[in-house]
């Protein structure tokens, strides 16, 4: 099939290529913590099940629903209050407190599948916009000494600061090309961050990164339709650009994606995904108070699909939970993405017609 994906399984025939595109999400957010101030560009989970599979050619659209509780102390929640402007340049102080974030976050991400190959694969654009609200909150003890003019002093402060913002995020370009070579698919993308969204560097919580970044990668699916069997991978790259409002450069960020999963049957999917993020480049910029500061977490959880047709269009359900550890500099927490979209449906083949046998 020219530009498609379908799979033939136990005698039926389903369209799978909606799910490539199900796990889409990258948005510019505080409650990742990560980065500046615990801020970053990717969060990770963008990338699922069938990450590398070829669509359908056309429009389609996804929606997503994402909702996170995150929580850390220490470094995080100091690298915070300096980056909101809570800790003066004077004061040299160490940080008692915790940060605790939820968000409530809706996604669109209209697509077009080109039907013309480009270097033999085929290629997408994606447009990500996102709406929700995010609820942050500081709570804890400044302790340190203030240097002034007249000399070093003690200083003491509890801080209780809560943050709140309902608003749009940035916007997302994204760009794909997939190559298909029967059970073996493979992809790259390129994307990037477009930072329109509602953003303040002295604001807790916000819905935008402040700064450019641009973020590459590519990936690998292992598909067999006879049996149901995938497996899928992403690996990406960040670079941040200077915050001009901070003058803080984030460090190159390294995530990895993926997923496995067993279609039960034409419609059911059932599997497992998790994800790896890695600070590996130091912060830096004549903003940065806070050192190398180089973030890591682990995730991982499980995964339900369901695909039914919607008219003369395809329907796909995905839902995805993954719980946070091995977290450093990067608070851990919960997070879970329900995701619809809907395709067009990959051509019905031709029923096969008798040899007409004449004597």
């Amino acid at each position: 099939m020219k530009g498609g994906k379908s799979i033939s399984t136990a005698g039926f025939v389903c369209r799978l290529s909606a799910a490539a595109i199900a796990s889409l999400l990258v948005l510019s957010c505080d409650v990742a913590l990560a980065d500046e101030g615990g801020v970053s560009f990717w969060i990770p989970g963008f990338f699922g099940s069938l990450a590398a599979t070829p669509q359908q050619p056309g429009w389609s659209i996804t929606s997503i629903y994402y909702r996170t509780q995150v929580s850390a102390g220490g470094d995080v929640a100091r690298a915070r209050e300096i980056t909101i402007g809570g800790i003066p340049a004077n004061l040299t102080a160490t940080v008692n407190a915790r940060v605790n974030a939820t968000a409530n976050l809706g996604l669109v991400a209209p697509t077009y599948v080109f039907e013309t190959p480009v270097l033999g694969a085929q290629a997408s654009a994606v447009l990500l916009t996102a709406y929700g609200n995010n609820s942050t909150s500081l709570a804890g003890q400044l302790t340190g000494t203030l240097t002034t003019p007249g000399g070093a002093f003690p200083f003491s402060r509890f801080d209780n600061i809560d943050s709140s913002l309902t608003a749009f995020g940035d916007l997302i370009p994204f760009f794909q090309l997939k190559w298909n070579s029967g059970v073996h698919n493979y992809m790259t993308y390129i994307t990037g961050d477009i930072p329109v969204g509602a953003y303040e560097s002295s604001r807790l919580a916000n819905l935008g990164l402040g700064h450019w970044a641009i973020d590459a990668g590519g990936g690998y699916t292992y598909f067999d339709p006879k049996t149901g069997h995938e497996a899928s991978a992403v690996l990406g790259f960040t670079y941040n650009f200077i915050n001009p409002a901070t003058q803080y450069q984030s460090g190159v960020d390294m995530h990895l994606d993926w997923g496995v999963s067993q279609f039960l049957t034409k419609q059911w999917q059932v599997g497992l995904v998790g994800y790896v993020y890695q600070q590996l480049g130091c912060d830096s910029g004549s903003g940065n108070r806070v050192g190398c500061f180089q973030s890591r977490v682990v995730g991982a959880g499980p995964q339900l699909g369901y695909i039914f047709p919607v008219g003369d269009m395809q329907g796909y359900l995905n839902l995805k939970a993954y719980g946070e550890f091995a977290n450093e500099n990067r608070p851990a927490g919960w997070n879970i993405w329900l995701t619809f979209n809907l395709s067009p449906a990959a051509p019905t083949p031709p029923a096969p017609t008798r040899p007409r046998i004449t004597k």
